[in-house]
Parts: C-alpha cells; structure tokens; sequence
C-alpha cells in the first residue's frame, strides 16, 4: 500500500477524534466479523457495535490515481476534493450545512491504486448521513466556481511543495523508482498538469472508476444488519454495474544503488531512501515486516535510530517502512539532517542496512520484534474508526475475513533464519537515494542574508 503517501504513508486516513467509537479488541472482534451481503448484492464487512450510538464506514474502488489520463495526473485527487461541493439539489455550502448540523464526517480520498471514503455519524442521523453520500456518489454538481475554488487551492499546495524538501524528496523517489509507470506520478498532480484538467475529465473518471464491482466496504457500530443492508442498497446500488479500468502492468522498482539529488538552499537536507520491497502476498512478506520493524519500523528501539540518532546525534528521527500496492512493492526509508552532515547520515544509514543484510537479525532482536508486533495490533484496532479502516484494508489486500485471528500465529511462526533470508532479499543491492539541499560545496556555508529592505 502506499498508506506513509508517499501510503510513507500517501497513505494515512485520520479518524475522526469526536466519532472514535470504543471498539472490540482484534481477539474479540474477529469472532464478529460479519460477511454481510444487502438484499441489492452489496457486499460489506460487519462488525456490530452498541457500545456507543456511533456508525462509522470506509469504502474503495478499485482505481485510485494509477487511473488518471498519462498527461493528466491530479484527475482523482481533483474528483476527492469535489464529490462533496454540491450534489443532488443542493449547492456546495448547503451540502456542507447538512453535513455540520447533523455532525457527519463524510470525506473522500485518492491514492495509486484506490478511490476510498469514509463515513462517520451518530446513530440517529444514519438516513441522512448515508443519503448525503449516494447524492455524492451519483449526483455530484462540478460546478465550475467550486472546480476552480478547488483547482486553485491544489494548485497552492503543490506550488508550496516546490520549497518543501520532504515532498521534493517524496516526488523524486518515485520518479526514480518507477519512471513513465503510473506509480511514478503524482496523485496530486503537478503545476503542469492541474490547470489542464477539465470537468469533462472528472465526470469521465467517475463514470469509469465508480462502480459496484470494485466496490469494498467495511461497517462498525450501532445498526443491525437488517438496516444496514437496506442502507447500502440505497446508496450504492445506483451506481454502474461494471467499472472501466485501464490495465495497469506490474512493475518492480528500479534496482539500486542509484543517487539522486535535488538542490534546495534549505538549512536541514532531507533523504529518502529505499528500494524494491516484498508483495503482499509473497510468502516471505511477515518475514520481511518484522525485520524491517527491527531495522526501522521500531521507533526508538530500532536499529537505524540507534546509530543515526542515538549513537552519532546526525539526526532527530529515521524511520523506515515497508509500502505495498497492487501492483509493486517498496521499502522506503526517511530522514533529515545539518547539510553539512548529509554524507556522514546517508553513510551510517547505508552501512547499518548492509550489516543487516549480511547477518540478520539476534534472536533477542526477533523475541521482542515479534512482542512489539503482537501487542500494538491491539491499539492498532481500538476505536471504530480503526476497525473499519483495518477492515477495509485486509479487503484490498485480499486477505481472509479471519484474519485478524491468524495474525499473531503468523508472526510467532517467523523463524531467524526466514528474516535473514529477508533481510538479505531487501537490502543485499543497496539503496534508491534521494538527497534534497544545498550542494555539496555549499552545505557548510550559510544560507544568504536577506536584502535589507526600506523603512
């Protein structure tokens, strides 16, 4: 998944703090899970939930950014942003008043390979809540004055990455990686491409990538099924049978060592590094998730922040994560330092994962790897918003409805010798650098002095 965006994590979706509902713990939610298919055909995974008057659901398509016209990237992100700016008979902000007095959260979101959205409410304001979502999903307006409203505050934000070195950094490792394939785009497109967008362009993605056959759905909270059936009749069912995806080719990302470098007179150089990852469904791929925990997923137990941080005070945080989507995988890592000690940081890092990639992890290392993993699934699951999201993410990536059940004994059963037979798979070549900052030559110099201006 790309869920760090770029999903590290082009990939998060927050939940909502006011309608964070307590939710069953993974051992006591598995044995709820509900397969729920509405008298319509649509399919959901159900987890009921009185424990608090709250609904919360999180739905995909298949589709996502990978979908958008070559020369266009930016045509979903556009259509996320717009979907909920007026539909049906009511214009953007009376939409939006619907929405505030009745305390619904309803969002939409782009990433590579999906169109997702989420759906919070109190349990009294159901109807209205999923009836504001079916008139998005089908009736949307793209009204011209809201098309530029949003248009130009894409274009804001991306004129804004121009000076951030995390999104410069972000921008070329996929470039790097992935070159003319679709992952190598931006979901948010460019300065380029945004003003080029026309409505005609986000009506055509909806009517491709917005249909009933990609649809994957993930409800928890206080509705029985019987209504919740009903419900997802009326909201999905007007949708198209059958999307129109263009095939996306399966890609691996370029092989390393490869060094880029993006000048920016920034004072702190920020470097993103990575390289081909392990698919989702690879047998080795637990295996690659707990020794990537123990070389960077691990905070501050993690090896990459004892020698970075810890032992050499090159940097603040380093983190590193393993990303996977539907057709690729990554390992990508993130860090920032003084300019001046940009090589010495991209030294130590490189030299850690080579370590690594030559003897594997101890076995004390694994044990509490392992501990660490077991444990956090279970906060990782703690409110309704999680759930719904964890839900819908073993969906997209094909996992059994059982799943959380399975977990932990899929982690216990990770031997040494399977993580250093990862380790070996992931960091043998090398790295996929990207290096943002002052140049070499000017990274001991200070930044310029402004020029005085007039009283």
């Amino acid at each position: 998944m790309i869920y760090i965006s770029i999903r590290a994590r082009a990939f998060l979706i927050a939940a909502g703090v006011t309608l964070a509902a307590l939710a069953p713990t993974p051992s006591q939610a598995a044995t709820k899970i509900q397969h729920l298919t509405s008298p319509g055909g649509i399919e959901a995974w159900f987890v009921q939930d009185a424990t608090v008057p709250l609904i919360a659901m999180e739905y995909a398509f298949a589709g996502g950014g990978a979908q958008d016209p070559a020369d266009k990237p930016g045509v979903a992100n556009l259509v996320a942003d717009l979907l909920d700016e007026g539909s049906g008979d009511l214009d953007s902000n009376t939409f939006h008043e619907r929405l505030d007095r009745r305390a619904i959260e309803l969002s939409f979101s782009a990433t590579r390979d999906h169109f997702r959205g989420s759906l919070r409410m109190l349990r009294d304001n159901k109807d209205e809540a999923f009836d504001l979502l079916r008139m998005s999903l089908t009736s949307a307006h793209f009204d011209p004055a809201d098309v530029e409203r949003i248009r130009s505050q894409v274009i804001s934000g991306l004129h804004r990455d121009t000076t951030n070195p995390s999104a410069l950094a972000g921008r070329k490792f996929l470039e790097v990686a992935y070159g003319d394939h679709p992952y190598g785009r931006q979901v948010s497109g460019t300065l380029k491409s945004v003003p080029t967008i026309e409505i005609s362009d986000m009506k055509d993605y909806v009517r491709r990538v917005l249909a009933k056959d990609t649809l994957k759905i993930a409800v928890v909270g206080d509705v029985d099924p019987a209504t919740l059936g009903k419900l997802l009749d009326q909201t999905f069912g007007g949708l198209p049978a059958k999307a129109n995806l263009v095939p996306v080719p399966d890609i691996v990302a370029a092989k390393p060592p490869q060094r880029a470098f993006v000048p920016l007179d920034v004072p702190q150089t920020v470097i993103t590094f990575g390289g081909p990852g392990v698919p989702r469904h690879d047998p080795n791929f637990m295996a690659a998730y707990v020794v990537n925990h123990i070389v960077g997923g691990g905070g501050l137990s993690s090896r990459l922040y004892h020698e970075v941080r810890e032992k050499r005070g090159l940097a603040y945080s380093v983190y590193e994560a393993l990303l996977w989507m539907d057709h690729s995988a990554l390992f990508i890592g993130n860090t920032g330092t003084r300019a001046d000690r940009a090589g010495e940081t991209m030294d130590a890092v490189d030299k850690e994962i080579r370590r690594i990639a030559e003897d594997g992890p101890t076995q004390q290392e694994l044990d509490e790897a392992k501990s660490y993993l077991k444990g956090s699934q279970m906060l990782a699951l703690d409110t309704s918003s999680k759930l719904a999201s964890g839900l819908l993410q073993y969906q997209l990536d094909k996992l059994p409805i059982d799943y959380i059940e399975k977990r932990n004994a899929i982690v216990d059963a990770v031997t040494l010798d399977d993580t250093r037979k990862a380790a070996k798979r992931l960091w043998s070549q090398g790295l996929l650098t990207v290096i943002v900052g002052r140049a070499p030559q000017a990274a001991a110099q200070p930044a310029a002095a402004p020029p005085p201006t007039a009283n």
